[in-house]
Protein backbone atom coordinates (compact mmCIF):
# COMPACT_ATOMS: atom_id res chain seq x y z
CA UNK A 1 0.00 0.00 0.00
CA UNK A 2 2.55 2.16 0.92
CA UNK A 3 4.49 1.62 -2.56
CA UNK A 4 1.35 2.15 -4.11
CA UNK A 5 0.89 5.62 -2.15
CA UNK A 6 4.37 6.33 -3.00
CA UNK A 7 4.00 5.60 -6.97
CA UNK A 8 0.82 7.88 -6.98
CA UNK A 9 2.69 10.64 -5.45
CA UNK A 10 5.35 9.88 -7.99
CA UNK A 11 2.88 10.35 -10.67
CA UNK A 12 1.22 13.39 -9.64
CA UNK A 13 4.60 14.67 -8.92
CA UNK A 14 5.26 14.18 -12.71
CA UNK A 15 1.88 15.58 -14.01
CA UNK A 16 2.32 18.84 -12.01
CA UNK A 17 6.14 19.25 -13.71
CA UNK A 18 4.72 18.24 -17.27
CA UNK A 19 1.69 20.68 -16.60
CA UNK A 20 4.29 23.30 -15.70
CA UNK A 21 6.56 23.13 -19.03
CA UNK A 22 3.32 23.25 -20.89
CA UNK A 23 2.37 26.38 -19.97
CA UNK A 24 5.66 28.03 -20.12
CA UNK A 25 5.76 26.39 -23.47
CA UNK A 26 2.22 27.50 -24.17
CA UNK A 27 3.45 31.12 -22.50
CA UNK A 28 7.05 31.96 -24.88
CA UNK A 29 5.27 30.40 -27.86
CA UNK A 30 2.02 32.52 -28.07
CA UNK A 31 2.12 36.31 -27.97
CA UNK A 32 1.82 37.55 -24.40
CA UNK A 33 -1.17 40.23 -24.47
CA UNK A 34 0.21 43.69 -23.85
CA UNK A 35 -0.75 45.51 -20.88
CA UNK A 36 -4.07 44.81 -18.97
CA UNK A 37 -3.74 45.90 -15.80
CA UNK A 38 -4.01 49.36 -14.72
CA UNK A 39 -0.62 51.32 -14.19
CA UNK A 40 0.31 52.07 -10.30
CA UNK A 41 0.06 56.16 -9.26
CA UNK A 42 3.55 56.02 -9.85
CA UNK A 43 4.04 54.84 -13.09
CA UNK A 44 1.30 57.69 -14.40
CA UNK A 45 3.60 60.17 -12.88
CA UNK A 46 6.58 58.67 -14.98
CA UNK A 47 4.26 58.39 -18.16
CA UNK A 48 3.63 62.14 -17.44
CA UNK A 49 6.65 63.20 -16.83
CA UNK A 50 7.91 61.04 -20.08
CA UNK A 51 5.09 62.82 -21.69
CA UNK A 52 6.36 66.53 -21.13
CA UNK A 53 9.83 65.18 -22.13
CA UNK A 54 8.89 64.01 -25.18
CA UNK A 55 7.20 67.03 -26.12
CA UNK A 56 10.20 69.30 -25.21
CA UNK A 57 12.44 66.89 -26.94
CA UNK A 58 10.57 67.38 -30.18
CA UNK A 59 10.24 71.16 -29.85
CA UNK A 60 14.18 71.17 -29.71
CA UNK A 61 14.43 68.69 -32.75
CA UNK A 62 12.32 70.48 -34.64
CA UNK A 63 14.16 73.93 -33.90
CA UNK A 64 17.82 71.98 -34.87
CA UNK A 65 15.52 70.38 -38.26
CA UNK A 66 14.59 74.07 -39.03
CA UNK A 67 18.58 75.27 -38.98
CA UNK A 68 19.53 72.01 -40.61
CA UNK A 69 16.96 72.56 -43.35
CA UNK A 70 19.30 72.11 -46.29
CA UNK A 71 20.80 68.99 -45.12
CA UNK A 72 17.81 67.49 -44.41
CA UNK A 73 16.16 67.48 -47.89
CA UNK A 74 19.93 66.97 -49.12
CA UNK A 75 19.65 63.31 -47.46
CA UNK A 76 15.92 63.14 -48.47
CA UNK A 77 16.83 63.83 -52.09
CA UNK A 78 19.69 61.35 -51.88
CA UNK A 79 17.25 58.65 -50.61
CA UNK A 80 14.98 59.29 -53.27
CA UNK A 81 17.22 58.98 -55.44
CA UNK A 82 18.03 55.27 -54.33
CA UNK A 83 15.03 54.30 -54.47
CA UNK A 84 14.01 55.65 -58.00
CA UNK A 85 13.46 52.12 -58.88
CA UNK A 86 10.88 51.99 -56.77
CA UNK A 87 9.04 54.48 -56.89
CA UNK A 88 8.74 53.99 -61.05
CA UNK A 89 8.06 50.82 -60.41
CA UNK A 90 4.79 51.75 -58.47
CA UNK A 91 3.98 54.15 -61.06
CA UNK A 92 4.25 51.64 -63.95
CA UNK A 93 2.72 48.95 -61.58
CA UNK A 94 -0.25 51.77 -60.45
CA UNK A 95 -0.80 52.05 -64.33
CA UNK A 96 -0.57 48.65 -65.91
CA UNK A 97 -2.79 47.32 -62.95
CA UNK A 98 -6.56 48.14 -64.10
CA UNK A 99 -4.83 45.35 -67.57
CA UNK A 100 -3.83 42.75 -65.16
CA UNK A 101 -7.69 43.41 -63.49
CA UNK A 102 -9.41 43.21 -66.47
CA UNK A 103 -7.73 40.13 -67.51
CA UNK A 104 -8.30 38.49 -63.67
CA UNK A 105 -11.63 39.44 -63.95
CA UNK A 106 -12.30 37.59 -67.20
CA UNK A 107 -10.05 34.84 -66.70
CA UNK A 108 -10.56 33.58 -63.46
CA UNK A 109 -14.34 32.63 -63.85
CA UNK A 110 -12.89 30.15 -66.39
CA UNK A 111 -10.13 28.96 -65.29
CA UNK A 112 -11.63 27.63 -61.67
CA UNK A 113 -14.37 26.25 -63.72
CA UNK A 114 -11.62 23.93 -65.00
CA UNK A 115 -9.47 23.84 -62.08
CA UNK A 116 -10.09 22.42 -58.69
CA UNK A 117 -7.97 24.77 -56.53
CA UNK A 118 -9.49 28.36 -56.74
CA UNK A 119 -5.63 29.40 -55.18
CA UNK A 120 -4.24 27.83 -58.19
CA UNK A 121 -6.28 29.88 -60.71
CA UNK A 122 -5.74 33.01 -59.30
CA UNK A 123 -2.03 32.43 -59.38
CA UNK A 124 -2.36 31.51 -63.11
CA UNK A 125 -4.54 34.38 -63.74
CA UNK A 126 -2.50 37.13 -62.41
CA UNK A 127 0.96 35.67 -64.11
CA UNK A 128 -1.29 36.32 -67.78
CA UNK A 129 -2.16 39.49 -66.76
CA UNK A 130 0.87 40.29 -65.97
CA UNK A 131 2.37 38.78 -69.26
CA UNK A 132 0.45 40.75 -71.48
CA UNK A 133 0.06 44.33 -69.74
CA UNK A 134 3.82 44.01 -69.93
CA UNK A 135 3.56 42.92 -73.63
CA UNK A 136 1.11 45.70 -73.98
CA UNK A 137 3.84 47.85 -72.48
CA UNK A 138 6.47 47.07 -74.62
CA UNK A 139 4.71 47.10 -77.98
CA UNK A 140 3.38 50.68 -77.35
CA UNK A 141 7.15 51.91 -76.56
CA UNK A 142 8.80 50.47 -79.25
CA UNK A 143 5.81 51.42 -81.57
CA UNK A 144 6.23 55.36 -80.08
CA UNK A 145 10.02 55.02 -80.59
CA UNK A 146 9.93 53.90 -84.00
CA UNK A 147 7.31 56.15 -85.05
CA UNK A 148 8.76 59.48 -82.90
CA UNK A 149 12.82 59.63 -83.45
CA UNK A 150 12.85 59.46 -86.43
CA UNK A 151 10.52 62.07 -87.19
CA UNK A 152 10.96 63.83 -84.49
CA UNK A 153 15.15 63.85 -85.91
CA UNK A 154 13.74 65.13 -89.17
CA UNK A 155 11.82 67.75 -87.80
CA UNK A 156 14.28 69.35 -85.28
CA UNK A 157 17.20 69.11 -88.05
CA UNK A 158 15.29 70.84 -90.85
CA UNK A 159 14.42 73.56 -88.14
CA UNK A 160 17.74 73.67 -86.62
CA UNK A 161 18.75 74.50 -90.37
CA UNK A 162 16.04 76.90 -91.99
CA UNK A 163 14.97 78.41 -88.48
CA UNK A 164 17.63 81.49 -88.45
CA UNK A 165 16.51 82.13 -92.06
CA UNK A 166 13.18 82.31 -91.73
CA UNK A 167 13.74 84.85 -89.10
CA UNK A 168 16.02 87.02 -91.21
CA UNK A 169 13.42 86.70 -93.92
CA UNK A 170 10.56 87.60 -91.56
CA UNK A 171 12.41 90.53 -90.19
CA UNK A 172 13.19 91.82 -93.61
CA UNK A 173 9.67 92.02 -94.56
CA UNK A 174 8.36 93.61 -91.61
CA UNK A 175 11.35 96.15 -92.30
CA UNK A 176 9.91 96.57 -96.07
CA UNK A 177 6.50 97.21 -95.35
CA UNK A 178 6.18 101.65 -96.31
CA UNK A 179 3.98 102.93 -94.14
CA UNK A 180 2.86 106.52 -94.27
CA UNK A 181 5.02 109.25 -92.15
CA UNK A 182 3.57 109.86 -89.04
CA UNK A 183 4.39 109.68 -85.43
CA UNK A 184 2.88 106.12 -84.37
CA UNK A 185 4.60 104.43 -87.86
CA UNK A 186 7.93 106.45 -86.61
CA UNK A 187 7.57 104.85 -82.95
CA UNK A 188 6.35 101.86 -84.34
CA UNK A 189 9.30 101.45 -86.59
CA UNK A 190 12.07 102.16 -83.57
CA UNK A 191 10.36 99.62 -81.39
CA UNK A 192 10.88 96.57 -84.41
CA UNK A 193 14.16 98.27 -85.36
CA UNK A 194 15.17 97.54 -81.72
CA UNK A 195 13.42 94.27 -81.60
CA UNK A 196 15.14 93.46 -84.51
CA UNK A 197 18.55 94.18 -82.86
CA UNK A 198 17.69 92.58 -79.28
CA UNK A 199 16.50 89.27 -81.47
CA UNK A 200 19.84 89.52 -83.19
CA UNK A 201 21.87 89.63 -80.21
CA UNK A 202 20.09 86.82 -78.40
CA UNK A 203 20.69 84.70 -81.55
CA UNK A 204 24.21 85.40 -81.74
CA UNK A 205 25.23 85.71 -78.05
CA UNK A 206 22.73 84.29 -75.59
CA UNK A 207 21.29 80.86 -77.93
CA UNK A 208 25.09 80.03 -78.75
CA UNK A 209 26.37 80.19 -75.25
CA UNK A 210 23.54 78.05 -74.13
CA UNK A 211 24.07 75.78 -77.13
CA UNK A 212 27.79 75.70 -76.04
CA UNK A 213 26.57 75.31 -72.50
CA UNK A 214 24.34 72.27 -73.78
CA UNK A 215 27.18 70.60 -75.68
CA UNK A 216 29.21 70.42 -72.76
CA UNK A 217 26.74 69.10 -71.05
CA UNK A 218 25.63 66.76 -73.45
CA UNK A 219 27.79 63.86 -72.49
CA UNK A 220 26.43 64.49 -68.16
CA UNK A 221 22.86 64.09 -70.08
CA UNK A 222 23.58 61.77 -72.03
CA UNK A 223 24.98 59.59 -69.04
CA UNK A 224 21.64 60.76 -66.84
CA UNK A 225 19.41 59.44 -69.64
CA UNK A 226 21.10 56.45 -69.49
CA UNK A 227 20.95 55.66 -65.43
CA UNK A 228 17.17 57.08 -66.14
CA UNK A 229 16.36 54.49 -68.65
CA UNK A 230 17.92 51.16 -66.38
CA UNK A 231 16.38 52.79 -63.62
CA UNK A 232 12.90 52.37 -65.24
CA UNK A 233 14.45 48.94 -66.43
CA UNK A 234 15.00 47.75 -63.08
CA UNK A 235 11.07 49.75 -62.17
CA UNK A 236 9.64 47.45 -64.55
CA UNK A 237 10.77 44.71 -62.63
CA UNK A 238 10.25 45.69 -59.15
CA UNK A 239 6.43 46.42 -60.77
CA UNK A 240 5.99 42.91 -61.52
CA UNK A 241 6.45 41.97 -57.90
CA UNK A 242 4.12 44.69 -57.15
CA UNK A 243 1.21 43.22 -59.38
CA UNK A 244 1.88 39.81 -57.95
CA UNK A 245 1.85 40.37 -54.68
CA UNK A 246 -0.15 43.95 -54.73
CA UNK A 247 -3.42 42.03 -52.52
CA UNK A 248 -0.45 41.14 -49.95
CA UNK A 249 0.48 44.71 -49.21
CA UNK A 250 -3.02 45.92 -49.13
CA UNK A 251 -3.73 43.82 -45.93
CA UNK A 252 -0.40 44.35 -44.73
CA UNK A 253 -1.46 48.20 -45.05
CA UNK A 254 -4.48 47.67 -44.08
CA UNK A 255 -3.44 45.86 -40.91
CA UNK A 256 -1.25 48.74 -40.01
CA UNK A 257 -4.11 51.33 -40.28
CA UNK A 258 -5.95 49.43 -37.80
CA UNK A 259 -3.37 48.69 -35.34
CA UNK A 260 -1.94 52.06 -35.67
CA UNK A 261 -5.32 54.25 -35.17
CA UNK A 262 -8.87 53.77 -33.12
CA UNK A 263 -11.47 52.01 -35.32
CA UNK A 264 -13.46 54.92 -36.65
CA UNK A 265 -9.81 57.24 -37.93
CA UNK A 266 -8.83 53.54 -39.45
CA UNK A 267 -11.92 53.21 -41.08
CA UNK A 268 -12.19 57.04 -42.16
CA UNK A 269 -8.05 56.95 -43.23
CA UNK A 270 -9.09 53.77 -45.47
CA UNK A 271 -12.08 55.32 -47.09
CA UNK A 272 -9.60 58.48 -47.89
CA UNK A 273 -7.76 56.78 -49.36
CA UNK A 274 -10.16 54.65 -51.35
CA UNK A 275 -11.27 57.83 -52.95
CA UNK A 276 -8.28 59.29 -53.21
CA UNK A 277 -7.31 55.88 -55.50
CA UNK A 278 -10.46 56.77 -57.37
CA UNK A 279 -9.78 60.15 -58.23
CA UNK A 280 -6.09 59.86 -59.36
CA UNK A 281 -6.76 56.64 -61.22
CA UNK A 282 -9.80 58.45 -63.28
CA UNK A 283 -7.73 61.41 -63.65
CA UNK A 284 -4.20 60.31 -64.65
CA UNK A 285 -4.96 57.26 -66.78
CA UNK A 286 -8.08 58.95 -68.25
CA UNK A 287 -5.95 62.04 -69.17
CA UNK A 288 -2.81 60.16 -70.27
CA UNK A 289 -5.38 58.21 -73.10
CA UNK A 290 -7.06 61.63 -73.17
CA UNK A 291 -3.57 63.39 -74.66
CA UNK A 292 -2.89 60.40 -76.63
CA UNK A 293 -5.70 60.25 -79.20
CA UNK A 294 -5.30 64.12 -79.11
CA UNK A 295 -2.12 63.92 -80.40
CA UNK A 296 -2.88 61.36 -83.19
CA UNK A 297 -5.56 63.33 -84.19
CA UNK A 298 -2.99 66.39 -84.54
CA UNK A 299 -0.91 63.47 -86.27
CA UNK A 300 -3.68 62.96 -88.81
CA UNK A 301 -4.78 66.66 -89.46
CA UNK A 302 -1.15 68.02 -89.91
CA UNK A 303 -0.45 65.66 -92.46
CA UNK A 304 -4.31 66.23 -94.64
CA UNK A 305 -3.01 70.02 -94.60
CA UNK A 306 0.60 69.38 -95.38
CA UNK A 307 1.92 71.41 -92.15
CA UNK A 308 6.05 71.79 -91.87
CA UNK A 309 7.14 69.67 -88.39
CA UNK A 310 4.00 67.42 -88.21
CA UNK A 311 5.27 64.90 -85.88
CA UNK A 312 7.40 67.59 -83.53
CA UNK A 313 4.16 69.86 -83.25
CA UNK A 314 2.02 66.77 -82.43
CA UNK A 315 4.47 65.56 -79.64
CA UNK A 316 4.17 68.97 -78.25
CA UNK A 317 0.23 69.17 -78.63
CA UNK A 318 -0.26 65.76 -77.31
CA UNK A 319 2.36 66.35 -74.39
CA UNK A 320 1.16 69.62 -73.26
CA UNK A 321 -2.53 68.32 -73.52
CA UNK A 322 -1.79 66.33 -70.38
CA UNK A 323 -1.74 69.68 -68.52
CA UNK A 324 -5.63 70.71 -67.59
CA UNK A 325 -7.04 73.99 -68.77
CA UNK A 326 -3.46 75.59 -69.67
CA UNK A 327 -1.98 72.53 -71.47
CA UNK A 328 -3.96 73.66 -75.16
CA UNK A 329 -2.48 77.17 -74.83
CA UNK A 330 1.31 76.28 -74.08
CA UNK A 331 1.70 73.77 -77.02
CA UNK A 332 -0.25 76.04 -79.32
CA UNK A 333 1.74 79.22 -79.32
CA UNK A 334 5.26 77.75 -79.65
CA UNK A 335 4.09 75.40 -82.63
CA UNK A 336 1.53 78.18 -84.24
CA UNK A 337 4.86 80.29 -84.19
CA UNK A 338 7.15 77.27 -85.61
CA UNK A 339 4.53 76.96 -88.33
CA UNK A 340 4.11 80.86 -89.39
CA UNK A 341 7.88 80.85 -89.71
CA UNK A 342 8.15 79.33 -92.56
CA UNK A 343 4.89 80.16 -94.14
CA UNK A 344 2.04 82.56 -92.11
CA UNK A 345 -0.70 81.88 -93.55
CA UNK A 346 -0.43 78.09 -92.45
CA UNK A 347 0.58 79.09 -88.97
CA UNK A 348 -3.35 80.67 -89.27
CA UNK A 349 -4.37 77.84 -90.43
CA UNK A 350 -2.80 75.54 -87.80
CA UNK A 351 -4.05 77.98 -84.91
CA UNK A 352 -8.06 77.78 -86.36
CA UNK A 353 -7.32 73.83 -86.53
CA UNK A 354 -5.74 73.86 -83.36
CA UNK A 355 -8.81 75.82 -81.60
CA UNK A 356 -11.01 73.24 -83.11
CA UNK A 357 -9.96 70.62 -81.91
CA UNK A 358 -9.62 71.87 -78.63
CA UNK A 359 -13.15 72.56 -78.85
CA UNK A 360 -13.27 68.88 -79.51
CA UNK A 361 -11.51 67.58 -76.69
CA UNK A 362 -12.79 69.72 -74.17
CA UNK A 363 -16.86 69.33 -75.16
CA UNK A 364 -16.78 66.13 -76.45
CA UNK A 365 -13.85 63.57 -75.93
CA UNK A 366 -12.68 65.01 -72.27
CA UNK A 367 -16.35 64.51 -70.80
CA UNK A 368 -16.48 61.12 -72.13
CA UNK A 369 -13.06 59.96 -71.18
CA UNK A 370 -12.89 61.40 -67.42
CA UNK A 371 -15.93 62.97 -66.85
CA UNK A 372 -16.56 64.24 -63.44
CA UNK A 373 -13.22 62.56 -61.94
CA UNK A 374 -12.36 65.30 -60.02
CA UNK A 375 -15.51 66.90 -59.15
CA UNK A 376 -14.01 70.50 -59.44
CA UNK A 377 -15.10 73.51 -61.22
CA UNK A 378 -12.90 75.35 -63.40
CA UNK A 379 -11.98 78.53 -60.42
CA UNK A 380 -10.17 75.26 -58.31
CA UNK A 381 -8.49 73.53 -61.52
CA UNK A 382 -7.03 77.05 -62.36
CA UNK A 383 -5.76 77.33 -58.69
CA UNK A 384 -4.80 73.58 -58.45
CA UNK A 385 -2.35 74.14 -61.31
CA UNK A 386 -0.59 77.46 -61.03
CA UNK A 387 -0.28 76.59 -57.58
CA UNK A 388 0.80 73.28 -58.83
CA UNK A 389 2.82 74.97 -61.30
CA UNK A 390 4.59 77.22 -58.98
CA UNK A 391 5.79 74.46 -56.30
CA UNK A 392 6.61 71.79 -58.56
CA UNK A 393 6.78 72.56 -62.24
CA UNK A 394 5.62 70.54 -64.81
CA UNK A 395 4.46 67.48 -62.74
CA UNK A 396 3.03 70.02 -60.10
CA UNK A 397 1.04 71.36 -63.13
CA UNK A 398 -0.09 67.85 -63.87
CA UNK A 399 -0.65 66.42 -60.18
CA UNK A 400 -2.09 69.45 -58.81
CA UNK A 401 -5.53 68.96 -59.69
CA UNK A 402 -6.40 65.51 -58.45
CA UNK A 403 -4.13 66.58 -55.06
CA UNK A 404 -6.40 69.41 -54.67
CA UNK A 405 -9.59 67.48 -55.23
CA UNK A 406 -8.50 64.84 -52.59
CA UNK A 407 -7.88 68.22 -50.28
CA UNK A 408 -11.27 69.63 -51.33
CA UNK A 409 -13.28 65.85 -50.87
CA UNK A 410 -11.59 65.54 -47.24
CA UNK A 411 -12.43 69.47 -46.65
CA UNK A 412 -16.38 68.96 -47.30
CA UNK A 413 -16.27 65.76 -45.94
CA UNK A 414 -15.28 67.74 -42.62
CA UNK A 415 -17.58 70.39 -43.40
CA UNK A 416 -21.03 68.17 -44.32
CA UNK A 417 -20.35 66.16 -41.20
CA UNK A 418 -20.65 69.03 -38.43
CA UNK A 419 -23.73 70.02 -40.36
CA UNK A 420 -25.11 67.46 -39.58
CA UNK A 421 -23.94 67.02 -36.48
CA UNK A 422 -25.74 70.75 -36.11
CA UNK A 423 -28.79 69.20 -37.95
CA UNK A 424 -27.87 71.62 -40.68
CA UNK A 425 -28.45 70.98 -44.76
CA UNK A 426 -24.99 69.90 -46.31
CA UNK A 427 -26.44 71.19 -49.73
CA UNK A 428 -24.79 74.57 -50.87
CA UNK A 429 -28.02 75.14 -52.43
CA UNK A 430 -29.89 75.80 -49.49
CA UNK A 431 -27.68 78.72 -48.14
CA UNK A 432 -29.06 81.33 -50.60
CA UNK A 433 -29.08 85.23 -50.08
CA UNK A 434 -31.88 84.97 -47.86
CA UNK A 435 -31.64 81.49 -46.48
CA UNK A 436 -30.13 81.87 -42.57
CA UNK A 437 -29.57 79.93 -39.32
CA UNK A 438 -31.16 81.78 -36.50
CA UNK A 439 -29.64 81.88 -32.83
CA UNK A 440 -31.06 78.73 -31.43
CA UNK A 441 -30.01 76.59 -34.52
CA UNK A 442 -32.59 76.50 -36.39
CA UNK A 443 -32.25 76.28 -40.28
CA UNK A 444 -34.76 79.16 -42.48
CA UNK A 445 -35.20 78.80 -45.83
CA UNK A 446 -35.45 81.68 -48.33
CA UNK A 447 -39.12 80.41 -49.40
CA UNK A 448 -39.97 80.49 -45.73
CA UNK A 449 -39.27 84.02 -45.51
CA UNK A 450 -40.75 84.84 -48.83
CA UNK A 451 -43.89 83.00 -47.65
CA UNK A 452 -44.32 85.14 -44.64
CA UNK A 453 -43.57 88.13 -46.56
CA UNK A 454 -46.21 87.51 -48.87
CA UNK A 455 -49.23 87.06 -46.11
CA UNK A 456 -47.93 90.07 -44.43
Amino acid sequence: MLRKEEKNMGNIEIKTREEKKQREKAYYEEAPQIGGRRPSRIRQQINRGMTVFVIVAACILFYFALLRLGHISDVIFKIIDVLKPVLYGCVIAYLLNPIVKRVDAFLIPKLQERMKKPEKAEKVSRSVGIFVSLIILIVLITVLLNMLIPELYSSIRNMVLTLPKQVNDALDKINSIQLEDSTTVAILKNALEEGTTMLTNWLRTDLMTQVNSLMSNLTVGIFNAISEVFNMLIGVIVSVYILYSKEIFARQCKKAVYALFRADRANMVLHITTKSNEIFGGFVIGKILDSAIIGLLCFIGLTILNMPYTMLVSVIVGVTNVIPFFGPYIGAIPSTILIALEDPMKGVYFLIFILVLQQFDGNILGPKILGNSTGLSAFWVVTSILLGGGLFGFVGMVMGVPTFAVIYYIVDMILDNKLKKKKLPVRSDSYDEWSYVDSSGEYIHSEEIKSKAEEK
